[in-house]
């Protein structure tokens, strides 16, 4: 399906040559769309973030921020980005811009982070930054998971603001720490939500509670790994890893408890049992799940112009199948699931955003990873 050109685009010195590949067109159930690469000069990319000016913020797992332009162009590492752990599952991970970007031009990075004490273990950290022409300047970290524990593994994270302005960061249980989950002392498969300076909100669920760490909005999660806000009800819903399946959507609520691991719909990778038990009681039922997983990672409620038939729908990137799960809703009910772009993409799907024109953007995770582009078919 896939004829490749060289495009050679320059923006500026710090361009480099990128290779582009176009597909045909592809038929969905409501739309036909076109699906085009513009670049696939990525190396294992995993967030990406729209600047004011269109062109894009995108993280490289092994510890490289870029901007990339939708002509193509890869910019050589920006500057500023905090030292990662890369290996496993670990490194440089999501990208946001400050709501109030215009004006303090803030960025924020997810990562994992090592032992700064020089201990074995490593955590998901948060840290911002000022973009510059080269780079970030003023860094400093806004979040330290606790404990920092010895794992490659379930880091989480994405970065998402509420319409309030507060931050939230999706974490994992770190796999073989799956029991903190359920304990409120550790960050442990959590949600959190603090200020953008990384101060506490006064609001939070657990901030007089004894013997739990004031950011955690809600627990007993495994690995989540998506998260948008409703753009009518304002509420935020995540996508959360099962094991072998039992992925998850959430709605999640302060201070809720969603059930990880004591409650599941999935079993783990040898198929030996993790938990007998779907429900339990004091906890929360996913929103929405799958089995067999697909592997869900970001995920966006499409807004835009161009597709008016997904209007307020859910779209849920999937790196199992090389597809986007698009969930037809009325209000929060999931009427209809759609199965998009699976045998026109090769590549694992680790980011999902919707651009300011209405065009949705993808990103692969592969060495040669791409930025894909769809958009209406003519």
């Amino acid at each position: 399906m896939f004829r490749t050109l060289l495009a050679v685009t320059i923006a500026g010195a710090l361009a480099v040559t990128s290779t582009a590949s176009y597909a045909e067109s592809v038929a969905t159930e409501r739309h036909q769309v076109e699906i085009t690469s513009l670049t696939n000069s990525l190396a294992n990319p995993w967030g990406m973030a729209f600047l004011p000016s269109g062109d894009l913020l995108v993280t490289e797992k092994g510890g490289q921020l870029r901007r990339v332009s939708l002509d193509g162009a890869v910019s050589q590492p920006l500057a500023g980005v905090p030292e990662v752990v890369a290996r496993s599952q670990g490194g440089l991970l999501d990208v946001a811009i400050d709501p109030n970007f215009s004006s303090n031009n803030w960025v924020y990075l997810s990562y994992s982070e090592a032992d700064p004490d020089g201990g074995e273990g490593n955590s998901t950290a948060v840290a911002r930054g000022k973009l510059g022409n080269n780079g970030l300047t003023q860094v400093e970290v806004i979040f330290r998971g606790a404990p920092k524990y010895k794992s490659g593994a379930h880091f989480g994270s994405r970065l998402v603001f509420a319409p309030d302005g507060h931050l939230f960061i999706t974490l994992g249980d770190r796999y073989s720490a799956m029991a903190d989950a359920q304990t409120l002392d550790n960050h442990h498969g959590k949600v959190v939500r603090i200020k953008p300076d990384g101060s506490v909100p006064s609001d939070n669920p657990f901030v007089d509670q004894a013997n739990a760490l004031p950011e955690i909005w809600s627990y007993g999660h495994r690995n989540v790994q998506g998260a948008a806000f409703h753009p009518e009800t304002g509420e935020l819903w995540t996508a959360e890893h099962g094991p072998k399946g039992g992925d998850e959507i959430n709605i999640p609520q302060p201070g809720k408890n969603y059930g990880w691991p004591e409650a599941t719909y999935g079993v783990d990778y040898d198929g030996s049992i993790i938990s007998d038990k779907t429900h339990v009681a004091g906890t929360e039922q996913p929103h929405y799940y799958w089995v067999p997983s697909i592997a869900v990672s970001n995920m966006i409620f499409y807004t835009g112009d161009q597709f008016p038939a997904w209007k307020n729908d859910l779209l849920v990137a999937a790196l199992k199948g090389s597809q986007v799960a698009r969930l037809d809703l009325h209000g929060n009910r999931v009427m209809h699931e759609e199965t998009l772009f699976e045998d026109a993409i090769e590549q694992r799907i680790r980011d999902i955003e919707q651009g300011p024109d209405g065009y949705i953007y993808l990103l692969t995770d592969d060495r040669n990873g791409q930025l894909i582009q769809i958009k209406p078919a003519k």
